[in-house]
């Protein structure tokens, strides 16, 4: 475009100097030998005009046949570039698409018209092909070379990464990636994999300096997620050797993620063993209003050991005003009631969790109620059985691992930050039949929640069955008929319940 502009400007001048010139008519007289020759000044400036342009056409003319040679050669070797650059795009494409005969054959091709020294794509290409053959020892040999060069480096390094996950060496894998971190540390799998190692082993400090280097290239709200992940996790490793610094992490913990119970639960902890009580007690009500979890409620309903069971029974009554209608609320005043030996409000509390989530844990906890008020063996042990039908509560459950507390680490897979707090998928225990000498334990499958409910039946042999005790006759729990949480619990003189054989088995579901 520029170009164009130019060369219009200068037919522009041009006629603007011809059209100045033939308005001023003159003539042009030259001397030569003797001989004088005039011509008009019109004349005299088109032959000077044309006289510059044939010189300017024969020097191009010149310098092209010159450079022939040059150019006929430059041409081959762009086409012969571009077939080899068309090659090697065909050939990465075979290779992610998993055809090695394919892609060996393009990166053959390849090679031939480009120069793999310039062009790192090509030794990438035949990694690759040798991978995708089976030849691992080749691949990684191709990638150790890659590292010599400062321009492939990171190419290689990833590419034995990556060979070392498919392979299942986790020790290698994380070691290349540390080395691609220390060069390159925004590199987001190198990161993750570093990371995930200082966590392994304890180094927070230096978890904490790795997250810090992707403040540039990871997103904000990432980086404070996995920064108050790794507070939350210092503090509670230094918890009891240095107070000082888990206070210090933990409460930067928390202002990362008000929201985080795990934060919140060892804040409050550090400030209830510095005598901050109510402070404490401010941070747990935060976490409470956000999700409601057992752990919080227990430890704000315990913030001061010293307090009477009625005390504790307010600061229970204090959590629920703030979530209303909620199921740990109710679960949480009803554990309350129980220590303070309200039995009837306990059993209210109960009731009315179960009504909204009929769930294991208010079955149990109506179970120790029943046993605290009455000492109704065969009304505990109906509560018992509908706790083992009943769906989990939530906890804290990572790659299918399911724990009572929280990680920063899935104990599975490694990964950072992989708990979530939610209602596990619903597993039976395992089965317990008994056999002549010994009991022998199989595994039940998984299935969904809620799950079939349990009765007991006399015979003693139906399939799906669990032995509840070594003796002769025992009774049999069989999952047959469906479960009604608003029923109200089978009596010891009902059918199908042998109340000596129950009873001794009313602690054994608790396992479940």
């Amino acid at each position: 475009m520029i170009r164009l502009l130019l060369f219009l400007a200068v037919v522009f001048l041009l006629g603007l100097g011809f059209a100045w010139l033939a308005d001023r008519p003159g003539d042009m007289v030259v001397t030569l030998d003797g001989y004088q020759y005039q011509v008009s000044l019109m004349a005299a400036a088109a032959g000077l005009t044309g006289l510059v342009a044939a010189m300017m056409l024969t020097w191009w003319l010149i310098k092209s046949i010159w450079n022939s040679p040059y150019t006929i050669a430059r041409h081959f070797r762009a086409r012969r570039r571009d077939r080899g650059y068309q090659a090697l795009s065909t050939g990465i494409i075979a290779a992610g698409a998993g055809d090695a005969a394919k892609a060996r054959q393009m990166n053959k091709q390849a090679a031939k018209l480009i120069n793999a020294d310039q062009e790192p794509l090509i030794h990438l290409l035949e990694a690759q092909s040798l991978a995708l053959e089976g030849n691992v020892e080749g691949a990684r040999e191709k990638y150790e070379s890659m590292i010599d060069d400062p321009e492939m480096r990171l190419l290689g390094l990833r590419g034995l990464y990556l060979e070392a996950v498919r392979l299942g060496d986790k020790a290698a894998a994380r070691h290349y990636a540390a080395r691609a971190a220390d060069v390159a540390p925004q590199l987001v799998w190198a990161s993750d994999s570093t990371l995930e190692e200082h966590v392994e082993d304890g180094d927070w400090d230096g978890a904490l300096k790795l997250l810090d280097a992707q403040k540039g290239t990871t997103g904000r709200e990432t980086v404070n997620r996995r920064r108050g992940v790794l507070l939350t996790a210092k503090a509670m490793a230094i918890f009891d050797t240095d107070p000082a610094g888990a206070r210090t992490a933990a409460l930067e913990a928390n202002r990362l993620l008000p929201a985080f119970a795990p934060a919140a639960v060892i804040a409050a902890r550090a400030l209830f063993r510095g005598d901050e009580t109510r402070k404490g007690a401010k941070l747990l009500e935060a976490a409470w209003k956000e999700e409601p979890q057992r752990e919080v409620g227990d430890l704000y309903v315990h913030a001061r050991p010293g307090d009477a069971t009625l005390d504790r029974l307010n600061r229970a009554r204090k959590l629920m005003a703030m979530r209303q209608n909620n199921v740990e609320s109710s679960l949480l005043v009803a554990r309350a009631a129980l220590d303070a030996q309200d039995y009837t409000l306990a059993r209210e509390e109960a009731e009315a969790a179960i009504r909204m989530q009929p769930r294991e844990g208010g079955y149990l906890l109506l179970a120790d109620i029943e046993e605290a008020q009455t000492g109704d063996e065969g009304r505990v042990r109906q509560w018992l059985a509908r706790a083992v039908r009943a769906p989990r509560d939530p906890a804290w459950v990572a790659d299918g691992f399911v724990s009572e507390h929280w990680a920063p680490v899935s104990p599975v897979t490694g990964k950072l930050d992989a708990f979530e707090w939610r209602a596990p998928v619903e597993q039976l225990g395992p089965l317990i039949e008994q056999g002549d000498d010994a009991l022998a334990i199989r595994e039940r499958p998984a299935v969904a929640a809620p799950v079939e409910a349990l009765t007991i039946d006399e015979d003693g042999d139906a399939p799906g069955e669990i032995a509840l005790d070594s003796e002769d006759e025992a009774d049999i729990i069989d999952a047959e008929e469906p479960a009604d949480p608003a029923a109200p619990p089978r009596m010891p003189d009902d059918p199908g319940v042998d109340p000596k054989a129950a009873a001794k088995q009313s602690r054994r579901f608790r396992l479940f």
